[in-house]
């Protein structure tokens, strides 16, 4: 089965292992992500403040595109990868659900440009569509190279279960970490997996940003507290997560006196490692800083033959 996908304005930049890897993922257990022709941004950071019915509507005509590629009854599934993408086009299905004026004005707007949103298109968002859709059972039998004894912060940032807790719970999400069980991993207790990274306040980087020096305590706070509780290794499903965690290390060593030194990719990179990508697909050498326990800590293949060495390449942020 393929899913209409929207990689989101991040792919091509920060984001681009997220996506490398996501689709080699859902190639590797037989599925499909068929970018939306002509997509747009989502509508996400400044444009709900401004005008909420510019922000719905740039999120209903990704929809509406997505419909017309796919006609017929039924839901339309658009998988949107980044977290804030994926909370964005939530924000617009709900708006357009719920009619009225806002809604038969946006309507009105796609007209102009011959499209329509018949409801039929819905956010969904990968992990969701991985544990629910897919199922962990075809994931395990997927795995070759089981991640064996690595332990695993899993990492959902404030805005994939909020406000719309769809697929998993508001504060105590489990879906990660039952995908990474799946493939063998041992996600450690982390309270703190639902807490901010500081993306929220700092409007442009945690250097040169509205308020920089929150944005990184509240990164490090979340690296210091992970690698506390046993953590070898932070994944997350949001660019700008991602982004913070990883690429400022360096800056939280000058700042705060320690390095946390954690290593902090996407949830799909680690996946597919399990599933034997290779880590070109998973676009691991694009990383700053990728270091994992050698071959004897991550296990072995289901034959029985060690799994290749996972320690990385990048430099330290």
């Amino acid at each position: 089965m393929s899913y209409a996908y929207f990689p989101g304005c991040a792919a091509k930049s920060t984001g681009r292992p997220y996506q490398e890897s996501l689709v080699a993922v859902f190639q590797a257990l037989g599925s499909g992500l068929e970018a939306i022709e002509d997509w747009n941004c989502c509508g996400a950071t400044a444009y709900q403040a401004v005008d909420v019915a510019q922000a719905t509507a740039l999120g209903a005509r990704n929809f509406a595109l997505a419909e017309r590629a796919r006609p017929g009854p039924g839901p339309v599934d658009v998988v949107a990868a980044c977290a804030g993408c994926y909370r964005a086009l939530l924000k617009a299905q709900q708006a357009m659900a719920q009619g009225g004026a806002m809604a038969e004005r946006v309507n009105r707007a796609l007209g102009t440009v011959g499209l329509t949103y018949q409801g039929q298109a819905r956010s969904r968002h990968p992990i969701d569509v991985l544990v629910n859709d897919i199922g962990l059972e075809k994931i395990t039998r997927a795995v070759v190279k089981p991640l064996k004894g690595l332990r695993v912060a899993c990492y959902y940032g404030c805005l994939l279960v909020r406000p719309y807790a769809l697929f998993d719970d508001s504060h105590q999400p489990t879906s990660m970490e039952r995908l990474f069980r799946a493939a063998g991993a041992e996600p450690v207790d982390w309270p703190l997996r639902t807490r901010c990274c500081g993306g929220s306040c700092y409007c442009g980087g945690p250097l040169v940003g509205a308020l920089p020096e929150a944005t990184l305590e509240l990164s490090h706070e979340l690296l210091v507290d992970a690698k506390r509780r046993g953590a070898e290794v932070v994944v997350t499903a949001c660019p700008l997560c991602q982004f913070n965690l990883e690429a400022f290390q360096g800056q939280m060593h000058r700042v705060f006196g320690d390095r946390p030194r954690v290593t902090v990719g996407f949830f799909s990179q680690l996946l597919g490692l399990a599933l034997g990508i290779d880590r070109k697909k998973l676009g691991i050498q694009r990383m700053f800083r990728w270091e994992l326990p050698d071959q004897d800590r991550a296990g072995q293949d289901k034959a029985g033959r060690p799994a290749e060495a996972l320690e990385g390449v990048g430099a330290d942020g």
